[in-house]
């Protein structure tokens, strides 16, 4: 990977020291890819605001996350699955959305009415897509019925969204913020803003009549796992009060190659959460005014969350269950003799002695 250099925007936010060192990590990356070719692209049921629908998902490959490339954060390596110089073309992306659209008519039915754009960065960055090329992807899904777009929150800007809400789609912002606590998001998950500056995203998104979907990190590194389970609670609790923002998606840590949390899982430093945490903040958040989902990623592996691996693939299913249903019962359906593992875990692991398992 070619060395980033962060511009103005990136530097001289108090986390200098942990960028340049995650730029090291970052730099170790070997394999490129066609600028011509999505990240993913995918088909699945999401639930939203209008009931659950069938949605396709498109990774786009940008180029880059802006602060990513400057260090970024702890846990997240997608940006090693970037195109080398950090910037795609126009009609690159416009390539690459059609690769989708070829995939979506190959696999399903009917077009899907939920469309999901994210870039593993920010859609809303003029210089990871350009006004022209979201206009062109706004008239290419005019015809559906909504949309999802990834942003930070600095980008989120009411007459960029004016590109899709006015040509009648029902359009969410897709944000980041991984925790509702500032001293989490900033010494855990080195990412620099704070919980305000979500709260005004939602605002502008609001007065451009769209919506806000709220992305959250179940247990970045230097947590425990109670820890990290009472923050997640807590930080959907807060977003569920913010208005604009009806959907929160808990994402799960796995452990991405390039990555700090790939250097502590590899020396024993990290474990991912268990499936019984993630099933059991989405019990107790269940009466939140919002839509709370999960999907975790890499489940049963020792690089995702798991539990004892007899039970992952049980407790999964009960997950996308209650992503589609909303209804907590469906977990007291499944039991498995490790849940006691994890109960001990969550009563006896401090932050000098974790992880207790692996």
């Amino acid at each position: 990977m070619s060395e980033p250099t962060p511009e103005v925007y990136e530097q001289g936010r108090g986390m200098d020291a942990h960028n340049r060192v995650m730029r090291e990590i970052r730099s170790r990356k070997e394999r490129s890819y066609d600028p011509h070719e999505p990240t993913r692209v995918w088909l699945d049921e999401d639930n939203t605001p209008d009931g659950v629908t069938e949605s396709l998902t498109i990774i786009l490959n940008t180029g880059g996350c802006r602060w990513a490339r400057a260090g970024g954060c702890t846990m997240c390596g997608y940006v090693a699955e970037s195109v080398e110089g950090g910037s795609v073309s126009h009609e690159a992306l416009l390539d690459q959305i059609d690769v989708c659209l070829e995939h979506e008519a190959e696999t399903a039915d009917d077009p899907a009415d939920l469309i999901k754009i994210y870039t593993s960065g920010s859609f809303l960055d003029d210089r990871e897509v350009g006004p022209e090329t979201r206009e062109a992807i706004a008239e290419t899904f005019a015809d559906r019925e909504r949309i999802v777009l990834e942003s930070l929150p600095d980008f989120v800007d009411r007459e960029k969204l004016a590109a899709f809400t006015d040509r009648g789609l029902q359009t969410d912002v897709a944000i980041g913020l991984e925790t509702a606590t500032d001293r989490v998001r900033r010494d855990c998950v080195n990412k620099y803003f704070d919980f305000a500056d979500f709260e005004d995203a939602c605002a502008e998104a609001v007065a451009a009549d769209a919506g806000v979907k709220a992305y959250l990190l179940l247990k970045p590194p230097f947590l425990t796992e109670s820890e990290a389970v009472d923050d997640m609670i807590s930080s959907i609790e807060r977003c569920a009060e913010v208005d604009g923002c009806h959907t929160v998606s808990m994402n799960p840590c796995n452990v991405q190659r390039y990555t700090m949390v790939d250097e502590l899982h590899f020396r024993g430093g990290y474990r991912p959460p268990w499936l019984w945490s993630v099933a059991h903040v989405l019990a107790e958040t269940a009466d939140v005014d919002a839509i709370v989902v999960s999907d975790p990623v890499g489940h049963g592996s020792d690089r995702g969350p798991h539990n004892c691996t007899d039970c992952d693939d049980l407790v999964q299913k009960a997950i996308k269950d209650f992503d589609l249903r909303q209804d907590p019962s469906v977990f007291e359906q499944v039991s498995c003799e490790c849940e006691a593992t994890w109960e001990a875990v969550m009563d006896l692991e401090r932050g000098y002695n974790g992880p207790l398992t692996r």
